[in-house]
């Protein structure tokens, strides 16, 4: 295998042509794209002329290429073949979270791909965020104390549109607690550590879809801290913050932006020394990075190494797990333990 991963992508409209192509496999270090699929072949042709890919009209002859690793964007409900496709025909696969549309699906992924010998990831590219990985580094040496609370948002107007897969439950396998709050509590369990248990509110607060609109997610971690995610397709873009907000016994970390596909934003910490000092606030600036080209080269170099990638199987089936507890929360009005 030469230095660089050479890709496929399922799906090509949507996500990958907007932003994983052309922000994240195009410029990658360790990456070329090679061959893309779309159901749609118009769109499909439209893409491969546009990145210089050849443009496949089936899966099988996509597989049957020399791509290294897949990047599977479509829609949840035919993750689980085509992930098994792409491991029976022994290619590394990057995923879309949620990786299946439950939690026996992503379990039949994860054996499928472990017989096969091939790496499987969840595109969970929020965590490469520059200020994400600064405020975790804050955590990691103490400076916000005992956590104590957290909560993550992510919401946008999203009006009905016809044939849109994430607002029908049978393709998307839920609205917005499954679309969104998947990177948001993934996002506070890399901040505070794993979550014992949940409860769940979702509601179709606006819009007449299948799929809820609206979804409010409470944690207690095993730490000890609390968490909150508020997720809504039904708030207009423009009064959306995407708010992050990190709390301890030192102080805060207040950030507006950061959750999203963007990658500049606020983010400002506001902490007192362990003497019990004045607490001083300070501006988070670190070098901006593209998150889907660090995702793209971070699972590139996880086949080059051959090691596990960061955003591993395991955090999609541990997410899938938690979004099942959180339905089963909203379901029965009960908090739900995780195991």
């Amino acid at each position: 295998m030469s230095t660089k991963i050479k890709w496929g992508v399922i799906g090509s409209a949507g996500i990958a042509r907007r932003r994983t192509i052309p922000e994240g496999i195009m410029p990658a270090d360790n990456a070329t794209l090679t061959a893309v699929y779309n159901p749609t072949q118009s769109k499909n042709a439209e893409v491969a002329a546009q990145f210089n890919a050849k443009p496949c009209k089936s899966i099988a002859q996509l597989l049957k290429s020399d791509v290294d690793a897949v990047y599977i964007a479509s829609p949840p409900d035919v993750h689980l073949k085509q992930v098994i496709a792409c491991a029976k025909a022994g290619k590394h696969v990057l995923c879309e979270k949620p990786l299946g549309m439950n939690v026996k699906q992503v379990e039949k992924m994860v054996a499928v791909c472990k017989e096969a010998n091939v790496k499987l990831g969840t595109a969970l590219m929020m965590r490469f965020h520059a200020q994400h990985q600064a405020a975790l580094q804050l955590i990691k040496d103490g400076k916000l104390g005992k956590p104590v609370l957290g909560r993550a948002q992510l919401s946008f107007w999203y009006p009905p549109i016809e044939n849109a897969w994430r607002q029908d439950p049978k393709r998307g396998g839920g609205g917005a607690l499954m679309d969104l709050a998947g990177h948001c509590i993934d996002l506070l369990e890399m901040f505070f550590g794993p979550a014992r248990s949940v409860s769940c509110y979702i509601n179709n607060t606006i819009q007449s879809y299948a799929s809820e609109d609206s979804a409010v997610t409470t944690l207690m971690f095993e730490n000890g801290a609390m968490g909150m995610v508020d997720t809504f397709f039904c708030i207009p873009d423009e009064a959306s913050k995407n708010a992050l907000e990190l709390y301890g016994s030192l102080g805060a970390i207040h950030a507006k932006g950061t959750i999203g596909q963007g990658h500049t934003a606020e983010m400002t910490a506001t902490l007192r020394g362990r003497d019990d000092g004045a607490a001083s606030s300070v501006q988070i600036t670190p070098t901006p990075v593209n998150t889907y080209r660090a995702e793209i080269e971070e699972f590139s170099k996880a086949i080059l190494e051959n090691r596990e990638p960061s955003c591993s199987a395991e955090s999609g089936l541990r997410s899938q797990k938690i979004l099942a507890a959180c339905y089963k929360s909203a379901k029965t009005g009960k908090s739900v333990a995780l195991s």
